[in-house]
């Protein structure tokens, strides 16, 4: 795959993201988090296990015979990552605002190249700081941060954006070695759903007829941002690192500004603008600059 390619999977995978948060938030009219999440991600499994088995099961067996424990310990570190980070932000919905959620989920930009250099060692390209600085302060512009009130649940989403962190690492580092990206996005959404449904079984109320109340926010959380979505970061962390990864990851929230603008009807304001033009720039910074460097 091209790095053109990857760019479009990450560009792609980006906006099926930003405009899930609006399911995300809906889907809990009726059921918990843990029940939403469960679903959503089983749901996500069913649509990419099929394919999966069609065109990966030959590549599965050659890549099993190399290393399976290796293949193994990170596909569950992705699982585990992607289910702490979803189930810390999904229940933290419930105690702080969309805005406040959406910033401090940002915080994975610079928490990736950090835990890279201290996991790794790897020396970061110096464009990625400026790129950091400016998608944080669009996010505090996109999401009207200055004037949220500071809530509980909003430790829950910065813990999650720790986790969102290492997911996107140990992806870019098992992508590396096993060209398997439809059966690790499986693998990791089985892993969800089942710890999701561990959960929600213990804690709440898992009633069959409030689920059906929740099928079009499921069905589009779970076939496309829980499925699809996941398999396109898989394809895009194929060729670009995990710090630029983030950074383009980080446009969720101006496709999320333009989903809520769009379907909700909520007004754009001057900051909101000024916002999507930093994440922009930020994002066209970390590409541009290491390349112009080389010529």
């Amino acid at each position: 795959m091209s790095k053109l390619m990857s760019l479009f999977s990450a560009l792609l995978c980006t906006f099926i993201w930003g405009t899930t948060f609006i399911a995300q938030d809906t889907g809990m009219d009726e059921i918990g988090p843990f029940t939403f999440n469960a679903v959503r991600f089983f749901v996500g499994f069913l649509a990419i296990a099929p394919l999966a088995l069609v065109f990966e099961r030959e590549r599965v067996k050659k890549s099993l015979k190399i290393d399976k424990k290796a293949f193994l310990n990170l596909v569950i570190l992705i699982g585990i990552s992607l289910f702490l980070g979803s189930a810390l932000q999904q229940v933290a919905l419930l105690y702080t605002d969309v805005a406040n959620a959406a910033f401090f989920t940002i915080f994975y930009v610079p928490m990736v190249p950090i835990i890279v250099f201290v996991m790794y060692k790897k020396k970061i390209h110096w464009s990625i700081w400026p790129s950091v600085f400016l998608c944080v302060m669009g996010g505090y512009l996109l999401t009207n941060f200055y004037n949220a009130t500071v809530r509980m649940g909003d430790t829950l989403v910065i813990i999650g954006a720790f986790f969102w962190s290492t997911h996107i690492i140990f992806t870019g580092k098992i992508i590396e070695n096993y060209n398997l990206p439809l059966t690790i996005g499986a693998i990791q959404t089985l892993i969800v759903a089942s710890l999701s449904l561990l959960i929600g079984l213990v804690f709440e109320e898992f009633i069959l007829l409030n689920i059906l109340k929740e099928k079009f926010s499921i069905l589009y959380a779970g076939v496309l941002s829980g499925g699809f979505a996941f398999v396109l970061q898989i394809y895009a962390q194929r060729n670009i690192t995990p710090a630029p990864a983030a950074i383009i990851f980080s446009l969720e929230g101006v496709f999320a500004t333009i989903a809520a603008w769009f379907l909700l009807n909520q007004i754009l304001d001057i900051n909101n603008l000024f916002g999507c033009l930093f994440i922009l720039l930020g994002v066209l910074f970390s590409q541009l600059l290491p390349i112009l460097k080389k010529n």
